[in-house]
């Protein structure tokens, strides 16, 4: 993903654009809303990501600014992990649905890369479901 060499335009598109590709044309497009895709994209993405602890994928989420991600709780088997500013902030509220299932699945696969053993990443808030933040609760099995 770092190899981008655009000299005129950059490396970067605008966020309302991603929007649109991401959740009109999955969630429209696709079967499921999309999630199936969006679960592999996302884990390819993380797998793809240069990384060694939570840390580092976590490093990593604020870097390609997915969102600023703060741990909140931790233990050797699980995490729970706030995200400020994710993709989906400023999006109409939608009560009983949460669309950051590619951004779950990014730090599900960055984790795959170190941790051998089981893991599974949910959302338990998002800002399109009115909480004021996302949150994701890993789980280490």
């Amino acid at each position: 993903m770092k190899k981008i060499n655009r000299k005129k335009l950059g490396n970067q598109i605008p966020l309302e654009l991603f929007r649109s590709i991401r959740l009109i044309g999955m969630y429209q497009g696709l079967p499921l809303n999309g999630k199936n895709t969006t679960a592999t994209v996302g884990r390819k993405i993380g797998q793809s990501l240069s990384v060694n602890t939570i840390e580092d994928a976590l490093s990593h989420f604020e870097e390609l600014k997915i969102g600023i991600p703060t741990i909140l709780e931790s233990n050797e088997k699980a995490y729970l992990v706030r995200i400020d500013d994710c993709f989906c902030k400023g999006l109409p509220v939608h009560p009983g649905n949460k669309v950051c299932d590619l951004e779950g699945a990014i730090l599900e696969g960055a984790i795959s890369r170190f941790y051998r053993g089981v893991e599974t990443v949910r959302e338990e808030k998002c800002n399109v479901n009115g909480d004021s933040h996302c949150e994701y609760r890993i789980k280490l099995l």
